[in-house]
C-alpha cells in the first residue's frame, strides 16, 4: 500500500512538473496524465518483501502525432511521445534518488515490451499488439501477476480488460508446458544454488527446485492453461488467492492447494527474516525438507509430461 501511494504521488508530482515546462499533451487540460503505471512481480502480486524492487511498465494513450500546447511563453512544445518518455524518466529518477534516508525504491523496467531494447513508455495500442503478436510465453506468465497501480482510470480499466483477453486465449497445453519447464530450468541454472552449495545441503528459497519460483510457475501455468474455461482464475494477481480459485475450479485438490500455500508462506517468512538481517535467501535444505518434497511432487504431476 505504501508503494501504491508513493507511485501515485510521484506520478502526480512529475505530471505537474512536465505540464509547467511543456504545457498539456494535445492541449487537453487534465488533472491526470493519459498515462498508466502497471506493477508486475511482487508489486503486481501484492507480495512486496523487505528490500523488494518495483517491477514497472509505463503505458500512455496520447495521440501519436500530437504535441504539447504551451500555455505560457516560458513553456516549450514537444511531441506527445517525448513528453511521456520524459515523464517516465522523471518518475524513475525520483524513485531512485539517493537521499540521507536512502532511496524510495529500486526500479526494474525490464518487463516492458522488448525489454531493455524497448521504449521506456509504450503506447497502449502498441502494448496490445505486442501482447497478442510478439510476446513470449514467459511474458504472459509475468502478465498473470500484473495489475494497474495508478493513472487515468479509463486506461486502468482498459489494461485490466486487455490482461483478461490475453490470458484467456486458448493454448496448446503441450507447448505451454514445454515453454514453462524450459524457462524454469534456464532460471534455475543461472540463478539457483551451485552444485557445490547443493552438495553442502544449502537451499535457495526462491530459485532452487521445490522453492518459491516453482510454486509461482505452477500458478502461472495453471492460469494460462485453464483461464479460457475458468475466467474466475483472472480475478486476482496474488499466488495465494489464485490457488484458492484453482481449488474452487476443481483444477487442484484442496490438499494440494493447502500444501502449496503452507510451503509458500513458510518460504516467504524465512525470506523476510533473512532480508531484515541483510542475509541472502539461503537456508539449510533439511530446514524445509517437507515443503520441498510436496512442491516437487505437485510440480511433477502438473508439468512433467511423463506424469500427464
Amino acid at each position: 500500500e505504501l508503494a501504491e501511494v508513493i507511485l501515485d504521488y510521484v506520478m502526480h508530482l512529475t505530471w505537474r512538473q512536465m505540464v509547467a515546462r511543456h504545457g498539456y499533451p494535445d492541449g487537453e487540460v487534465h488533472a491526470l496524465p493519459n498515462f498508466l503505471i502497471v506493477g508486475y512481480g511482487k508489486l503486481g502480486g501484492i507480495e512486496l518483501a523487505h528490500g523488494s524492487d518495483l517491477d514497472l511498465v509505463f503505458i500512455h494513450d496520447a495521440s501519436p502525432m500530437g504535441s504539447t500546447q504551451p500555455q505560457t511563453d516560458q513553456q516549450r512544445s514537444i511531441d506527445n511521445a517525448s513528453f511521456y518518455v520524459r515523464l517516465g524518466q522523471k518518475i524513475i529518477h525520483i524513485l531512485n534518488t539517493q537521499t540521507p534516508s536512502g532511496q524510495l525504491y529500486e526500479v526494474d523496467m525490464r518487463l516492458r515490451p522488448s525489454g531493455n531494447s524497448g521504449m521506456l513508455v509504450t503506447r497502449f495500442s502498441a502494448f496490445e499488439k505486442y501482447q497478442f503478436e510478439s510476446a513470449w510465453t514467459w511474458e504472459h506468465q509475468a502478465l498473470v501477476r500484473a495489475r494497474a497501480i495508478c493513472g487515468r482510470p479509463e486506461l486502468m480499466a482498459r489494461f485490466t480488460e486487455l490482461r483478461q483477453r490475453v490470458l484467456s486465449q486458448p493454448r496448446d497445453l503441450a507447448k505451454l508446458r514445454k515453454d514453462v519447464v524450459d524457462m524454469r530450468e534456464k532460471m534455475r541454472d543461472h540463478l539457483g544454488s551451485s552444485r557445490k552449495a547443493r552438495e553442502e545441503g544449502q537451499f535457495h528459497l526462491k530459485q532452487d527446485a521445490g522453492g518459491i519460483v516453482d510454486i509461482e510457475f505452477m500458478v502461472q501455468y495453471a492460469v494460462l492453461a485453464w483461464a479460457n474455461a475458468n475466467p474466475a482464475l483472472l480475478e486476482f494477481t496474488d499466488n495465494i488467492r489464485i490457488l484458492g480459485c484453482l481449488e474452487a475450479a476443481g483444477q487442484l485438490s484442496a490438499q494440494e492447494v493447502n500444501q502449496l500455500i503452507e510451503a509458500y508462506k513458510a518460504y516467504r517468512s524465512l525470506g523476510h527474516r533473512l532480508a531484515l538481517q541483510q542475509q541472502p535467501g539461503i537456508v539449510a535444505g533439511d530446514q524445509v525438507e517437507s515443503e520441498r518434497r510436496v512442491v516437487t511432487q505437485i510440480w511433477r504431476r502438473l508439468l512433467d509430461s511423463n506424469h500427464t
